[in-house]
This record gives C-alpha cells, structure tokens and sequence, in this order.
C-alpha cells in the first residue's frame, strides 16, 4: 500500500477556508477514485495551524492519477496561497511484515 502523508502550517486566519478546501478534495478522492483507499484529514490539538493529511491508495500509480484529477488541481491552486509551510513523504505501509499492498493478502 502507498502512503502520502502530507504535513501543512497554514496561517490561522485561513483555516476555515483551507479545512473546507482539503474536506471537499478528501471527499472527492474516497469517492471518485478507485485506488484512494484512505483520505483524513486531521487537525493538530495543540497547534491549531498545522493540519496533517493521511492518504493511502493501492499503488503509486493511483497516487499519480489522484495528482491529475480536477478537484486536486483545485485544492491546489486555491490551497496555495493559504499555506505557509507543506510537507510531503511518501512512504510503504507494512502488514504483517510484508510491504505487500494490504488488500492482497501476499506476503513476501
């Protein structure tokens, strides 16, 4: 399975706007992406300007079909400006000690 965790700081008088911005690209990938198996969106108690996104999909193929889909491109564009700081990491999910997708039931 790949996972895109994506670490955002964004200046507090645009929160409102970027939750709902990164609520309606969420809701648009679990629902209209086949290889988007996960999408939280999840919000920092402590620091109230930094939000976290968790994103899993089958593959990095699906990843790279989410990139090129309208409402990412429109998350982006209108996110932008409301971000001081992204990071981005990709990484494999382990299950059972196997990096094997987790809805194959492979192990390697």
């Amino acid at each position: 399975m790949f996972v895109v965790v994506v670490d955002f700081v964004i200046r507090l008088e645009n929160r409102t706007r970027f939750l709902a911005l990164v609520a309606e690209n969420a809701h648009a990938s679990v629902t209209f992406e086949k290889g988007c198996l996960q999408f939280d969106v999840c919000t920092d108690n402590d620091a109230p300007d930094r939000i976290l996104l968790y994103e899993a999909y089958v593959d990095a193929e699906a990843f790279e079909f989410h990139k090129r889909t309208e409402h990412f491109a429109t998350f982006d564009r209108e996110s932008r400006e409301l971000v001081s700081e992204k990071r981005v990491r990709c990484l494999t999910r382990y299950v059972d000690g196997s990096a094997e997708p987790a809805n194959t039931g492979s192990k390697s």
